[in-house]
């Protein structure tokens, strides 16, 4: 294992673990028939609205899963996601109205769905890396990594780390090798000089082998058996949590 001069982390399954909501289906269909509402549509019953946001939400993991496959996967737009996956079968003034707002709405559904608390360790973690010169961003795919932003900044680790690299923003997503060559370049660090941490084998490890990182390594986390497929590719390092994976840094670092 190299000594790093980055600390590539996901966000989820990494920093953070997190929580599913039953109600968050109900609670944002209640506030998009809300907003259909107040632009005078009233063909949708909020029932209606949930089936097909909770519809929607399974056709977009089963478009991930198979996303993975591709060499270089692009990112859904939340305008694509909100007018063909939840939306497609709505009159054109629904369709149109949430296609319109389809950025807050991602939003919105991101809060919603998930609790998230900060893995224990973590802000160790990173106060290590800033003491031995080593540098941590976060690369993670994301319905919308404003949400993410937000719980950075009310933990305060935004202040911990030097880059974010969310997939919608920058319209690409894990496993393309795009995510971490970004990350790269926005710390002036070379590939091989930086180790990428992720929980999931046909995103993560994938996506770190693909950009020739100096070493990959998998933090386990309830996603981390959940592969829709096997892989060829293998980490370089499997680690339980945060603390393991400060415990592997200390041995570069002695």
């Amino acid at each position: 294992m190299i000594r790093p001069r980055a600390l590539l982390l996901d966000f989820g399954g990494v920093i953070v673990q997190t929580g599913k909501r039953p109600s968050w289906a109900a609670e944002l269909a209640a506030e998009v028939h809300g907003l259909l509402a107040g632009a005078g549509f009233d063909a949708l019953t909020a029932e209606e609205v949930e089936g097909d946001i909770r519809a929607g939400a399974r056709a977009d993991s089963s478009w991930k899963n198979a996303a993975s496959r591709r060499i270089a996967p692009e990112e859904l737009t939340h305008r694509r996601f909100w007018a063909e996956f939840v939306a497609a079968d709505w009159p054109d003034q629904a369709r149109t109205l949430v296609t319109v707002e389809a950025t807050a709405l991602c939003k919105r559904m991101g809060e919603l769905r998930s609790d998230r608390k900060i893995r224990p360790g973590t802000e160790e973690l990173l106060a290590a890396c800033r003491e031995h010169a080593v540098t941590p961003a976060v690369v993670s795919n994301a319905l919308c990594g404003a949400v993410h932003r937000d719980f950075l900044a009310r933990t305060g680790l935004d202040r911990q780390v030097a880059a974010q690299v969310y997939s919608d923003e920058v319209g690409v997503r894990k496993p393309n090798p795009e995510m971490i060559l970004l990350a790269c370049r926005a710390l002036g660090v070379d590939p091989a000089d930086v180790w990428y941490v992720g929980d999931t084998h046909d995103r993560d490890v994938v996506c770190g082998a693909r950009a020739g990182v100096g070493a990959t390594v998998l933090m386990v986390s309830p996603s981390t058996d959940k592969m829709p497929y096997p892989v060829r590719q293998i980490p370089q390092a499997t680690v339980e949590d945060p603390r393991g994976l400060l415990n592997l840094l200390e041995a570069t670092w002695t």
